[in-house]
Parts: structure tokens; sequence; C-alpha cells
């Protein structure tokens, strides 16, 4: 047994993300995730990896609440966020997380700062050591704090504990909103409001009180990312605003904050008939000269959203353009220090490469040759970039790479994932489309030499690509078992050119599905794969391409469909950002001919092929009425309802994250496929 046919040691591996690297370059920390003492849940901790690679991850922190988002003060000291309880507190409860300190020279955690619902993210100014901390506040104006709390310190009788006490004793969990929308992913929008606080630096026991109050202009508007500038004197904001256009729509802006001055840097509101713009992920490079963000058009029918990387003086002057819309697919933008210059990550041909991009001139060098990554950090002499590095055949681990070397191997360096080695190889699957586009997909393939069964696994987004490790949806723990495992990236996938998103935007029945028959033919049609025992899956945007693979083709043997679109109509109307969807799809009250032409329910009596159906009832971006609908037609109209199974999860989300939900769900999966593609007698899973 090993760590991909066993899945309780699957759901043991421990799990690595994110890095910090302190203002010296000599340590480097990441946050994993492992077992919790009873395997019910994962608890993350932050462990030290060797920026050289020669010594083992050693791990740093321990707390039965956990720990992350770790990052250095300018003094070399740690800080992170736990809801471990404060051993000063008389009545400790671990709640709301808390920002911790590990100090450098020793001695034990302190917690240094408490505020409103808890820290929800923080960040450290370079040089100054000045803290920034998102938390979350009652809406209403806030009284002042009693004269009994000493500074830097927030108790139950600040305004938002004694809100979440009333409401806890009167037993009052309702929400009154006044504006669209009212849920993100899989958390509700409220009570309280975001809000942003600049601390002075560390200096004694605890954080001083806020010296800058960022408040949005509307209750409930979110916050989506921050940068500050070194010195920790200004802070730039991407926040949601009212689009002019439509009441329930919300565009996102730039603003850079000093104080009490707000500049806004960039807002394009869709009006006049044009499609408007959300301008975000805002970066400030280490030398504090540069303020840079990403412009992403709205889409609509025919034309996808698209990234410009956008760039002005940090102290006021024109905007540049870094990177024409559409050159990249944007995921990430991060500081060098080497002058005028940023890293950047952008999915590229099955990939996700970091490359070194020049500010002032837009000269682009790729400096990886293979793999995804994330997490990117500079050291600050310049000498080395660190980032995560994972790919299909891959789990996530720290790596170094030379700042200027193009398509280079990185350095691997030692950290604290232990898994066996992947139970197969991994190739490439190439195809072209019906109007003639090259197409590609990975195809992990098990031991030995077949012919295998495959499964056709699609993914989520639309805008992705298969180019990166993941946990839920991993191809070797089904390669393990014997399954080929074909993992396309059909049209709307990112990484291909803004023409490979444009002409399926709106339209996802058509050159995605054909895309993907097209690819299975060319695998099907190898001597290892066997073409008679196949079977489609996808989750999100892939289980909408799952249900609809099952009205047009009676090809698979059996359909898995997690968190998946079924009644397009209806999800649009009731998922958390519909404003989203209704630009690439129209009005669905006026625009009813591409509602009616794409969406997968319309074919419900065509469905000949039995249906794994999974959905969790906290998904709130493919809310649950999508799956209940799914199934209910399938009992109703189609010709498999008595051989298809509804997989209900009360607790999850889109994603199913609890160790033991997931072991449950891989188990489900390949006892359904071990029934319909392999033919052997249905064994129910244990606990279910």
């Amino acid at each position: 047994m090993s760590t991909f046919d066993d899945l309780d040691a699957f759901v043991s591996a421990r799990r690595q993300a994110g890095l910090a690297l302190s203002p010296d370059g000599a340590r480097l920390v990441t946050t994993v995730a492992e077992l919790s003492p009873d395997a019910t849940s994962y608890v993350s901790a932050v462990w030290e990896v060797d920026p050289t690679g020669e010594a083992p991850a050693r791990r740093l922190t321990r707390s039965a609440a956990g720990e992350s988002s770790a990052a250095f003060t300018p003094d070399g000291d740690l800080l992170f966020t736990s809801r471990r309880p404060d051993p000063g507190a008389k009545e400790p409860d671990g709640e709301p997380a808390a920002l911790w300190v590990l100090p450098l020279r020793g001695g034990e955690a302190r917690p240094v700062l408490t505020c409103g619902d808890g820290v929800a993210s923080f960040d450290v100014a370079r040089d100054s050591g000045r803290v920034v901390v998102v938390t979350s506040v009652p809406v209403g104006p806030t009284p002042e704090k009693p004269a009994d709390v000493p500074d830097g310190e927030e108790t139950p009788a600040d305004a938002a504990g004694a809100l979440r006490a009333a409401r806890k004793k009167a037993g009052v969990t309702a929400l009154l909103h006044e504006r669209f929308p009212v849920r993100f992913w899989d958390h509700d929008l409220g009570p309280g409001r975001p809000q942003l606080r600049v601390h002075d630096p560390l200096d004694g026991e605890r954080l001083d009180p806020a010296t800058t109050v960022i408040d949005p202009t509307e209750a409930r508007q979110r916050l989506r990312e921050y940068a500050v500038s070194p010195d920790g004197a200004a802070v730039a904001v991407a926040v949601d605003v009212r689009d002019p256009s439509d009441p329930a729509a919300v565009r996102v802006r730039v603003e850079l904050r000093r104080g009490d001055d707000v500049e806004v840097v960039a807002d394009e509101p869709a009006i006049d008939g044009s499609e408007g713009a959300d301008h975000e992920r805002p970066t400030i490079t280490p030398d504090g000269r540069w303020l840079l963000w990403i412009r992403e058009r709205h889409a609509r029918p025919g034309r996808a959203p698209a990234h410009t990387l956008l760039a002005r003086p940090l102290d006021g002057g024109g905007t540049v353009t870094v990177l024409d819309e559409g050159r990249l697919t944007v995921q990430s933008v991060v500081g060098s220090a080497e002058p005028d210059v940023v890293l950047v990550t952008a999915d590229e041909q099955g990939h996700c490469p970091v490359f070194r991009l020049s500010i002032t001139d837009g000269g682009l060098t790729r400096l990886t040759g293979s793999g995804a990554y994330t997490d990117v950090v500079a050291s600050p002499e310049g000498g080395a970039v660190y980032a995560m590095r994972s790919a299909i055949d891959t789990a996530p681990t720290p790596v170094r790479l030379d700042p200027r070397t193009p398509d280079q191997d990185p350095a691997v360096l030692r950290g604290a994932t232990e898994i066996d080695p992947i139970p197969g190889t991994l190739t490439e699957v190439t195809a072209t489309g019906e109007d003639g586009a090259p197409l590609r997909a990975w195809l992990a393939l098990p031991e030995g030499a077949g012919p295998h069964p495959l499964l056709l696994w699609i993914h989520g987004g639309p805008f992705g690509s298969w180019n990166a490790w993941t946990w839920r949806w991993n191809p070797w723990t089904a390669t393990a078992r014997g399954y080929a495992v074909l993992l396309p990236d059909p049209r709307l996938s990112t990484g291909y050119g803004q023409d490979f998103l444009d002409v399926s935007t709106g339209a996802w029945g058509g050159l995605p599905y054909t895309d993907l028959m097209a690819l299975t033919d060319a695998t099907t049609a190898r001597p290892d794969v066997d073409a008679s025992r196949t079977a489609a899956m996808g989750g999100s945007f892939g289980g909408y391409m799952a249900n609809w693979v099952a009205g047009h083709t009676d090809r698979f043997r059996a359909i898995v469909t997690h968190a998946s679109i079924w009644h397009l109509d209806g999800f649009v109307g009731t998922t958390d950002g519909s404003y989203h969807w209704v630009r690439q799809w129209g009005d669905p009250i006026v625009d009813r001919d591409r509602y009616d032409e794409h969406s997968p329910h319309r074919w419900a009596s065509e469905i000949t092929t039995p249906m794994l159906v999974i959905h969790g009832d906290k998904d709130y971006r493919v809310p649950i009425g999508e799956g209940l609908r799914l199934w209910y037609d399938l009992q109703r109209h189609g010709r498999v309802g008595d051989v298809s199974q509804f997989l209900y999860f009360p607790d999850e989300n889109h994603w199913v994250l609890r160790p033991g939900d997931a072991k449950l769900w891989y188990s489900t999966v390949f006892a359904f496929l071990a029934h319909h593609v392999l033919g052997q007698d249905w064994v129910r899973p244990e606990l279910v």
C-alpha cells in the first residue's frame, strides 16, 4: 500500500502552502497542514525551510487551534495568526483569530493584537515594520472603546464583541441586506463590514492602536486585496464598488490610501455601452517606486475576460501599460530586488511559469521551463527567488531560482511533504479541434502495458488549466487503481491565447464539448488505452461539461458530476456573483436563446449513462439547487434514474475539505466506477 492506493495515507499526507522570507534573506517559512489528533480536520502550523536546501524542514509552532499567515518584521520576529487561546486571558476561548509573534531571539509565542471579529489577514511594511491588518466590525458607527481597556487590546466590551455576544445570547443568526451580493463562495457576507487598520511597528508586548483605519464606502463591501508601501505610509487597496450600469452588480477599483487621503487610482464602470473592467491585485515594488495592478476587462458573449498589467509611479504620474491586454492570463505579480523589474506567474501551455518582466520596456523572460509556481518571493539582495513549485506529477514543494536564467530547473529545497513515488507516468496527448485549432492534454498512465480503462477528467473554471498538483482531484489515486486519466485543456482553458477563450465565452456547449471528444478520440486510439471502458468526470464548470456530455453522447460507461451546473438560468440567478455570469451570458430575462441553447437540463431525457451526482449544501458558488434539480430530473425524465446515485455533503462547500469526507468522496467515486466501468459488483462504501 502506498500514499495513493491507501486513502488513509493519502488524506494524512502533509500539505504545504505559502512562503515568507525574512528581511535578511536567511530564513524561509511555510505553512503546513496535517491531520488533527482525532483525524477529523486539518490543523496548520508554521515550519522553517532551509534556503540553502541542506537542512530538513523543522516545525516552529504547535497548538490545537493551528497557525497560519506568517510574515517577518524588519527585526526578524515572526508574526502569524492563530485562534489559540491567549495564555493571559481569564476565560480563554481561542476565538477570534489574533495576531501572535514568535521572537527571533527566543521565548514563547505571545499575542500582540486582537481586534474586531478577528484578524482575517495581515501584512508588514518591509522597511518600517508597520503592520496592516484586515478585520471586520459592526455595520454602523463604532462606539468609543471603554477607558479601562488597555491600549492595543480589545475585549467583548468593544462594538464587535458586544454585537457578537448579543446575537449569540438572543439566538440570532439572521442577516439584513440592502444590496446584492449576500454571499461569497462558502460564507455569508455580514453582519460586520471589512476594515483595514494600520498599526505602528511592534515595540513592546502589544501593537499600539491603529493609526489609520480604512473603511469601505458601503456596508459589507469587500476589500479584495491590498499592498503596503515599504515605509508603511501608503496602502493600495482593491475594493468592490457599485456599477452604475447594473444595481445588482459590483466592479473592483484600486485606491491609494495615505492616512485619511484617498486617491482613486483606477476605476472603470460599464457606462455608455462600454464593457467595463475590474482593477485589482495591487502590488507595490520593494523599493517603493511603482504601484502595479491588473485590469481585467469584463466579459460579454464572445469576449472572455482579458488581463492588462498596468503601473504608475507610487508618488504620482501617468499610468503605463506593462503587459498588453490578453498577452498573458496573469496569476500573480510580486516585486523584485532589481529596480523596475517584477516577477509574474501566468498559465502557459499546461504550465504556470515564473516570468521576469521589465516595467519600463515590457521585456519578458520565462525563468522556468516546466511546472506551476505560486508564492513567489525575491531575496532582498537579489541573488535568489523562492517559490512553491508543483506539477501534475509533483506535490507543492519549495524551490530556489536564479532571478535571470531562462527556462531553468530550480533547486528543490527540503520541504515538509513526504509522499511515495507516483504510481505511473505522465505524457501528453494532442489533437485538432473541429475549427483547426491545436489542442493538448496531460495523460496520466498507470504502470503496465494495458490497455487501461480511461477516465476523462474535466477541469473547472471555466478559465483554468490542468497544470498543477491537486489534492482534491488527484489523478494518481486513479492510476493506482489501474485507470488512465486524461486531463484535457479544451476551449476556455487559460495559457493558449485570448482567442482560445473568446470564441467559447457564452457558448460552453459548442467547441469545449467537441474539443473534449477530439482529445478523447486521440487518447482511445492509443494501444495502451481501452476505448470500451471509459468514464467522464468533472467539477464546477467541469461538472457542467460532464452534464453536457451525458446528454449528447452514450460513449461513456459512467459519468461523475460534482458541484455542477445543470439549469443555466437557475445557476446564474442564485450563484454568489450573478453579475459575473450575466456579463458572459446576457440577461436571462430578455436574452433567452443563449441560455436555452446551452443549458444541459434540456437534454435530460437523452441521458442513458449512469451518473453519480455529488454536491455540498454549503456551496454558494454553484448552489445546492443545481444538484437537487439534476437529481430530480434524472429520476423523473432520465432513463438511468434507477442506476444513478446522489452523494450529498450537508456540511461541505464547493470543495470537499474535511479529511473524512474527502476519503469518502474518493471511495464512493471509485466504487461507482468499479461497478459501471470495470463491471464489478457494487460495493457500498462504509459509513454511508
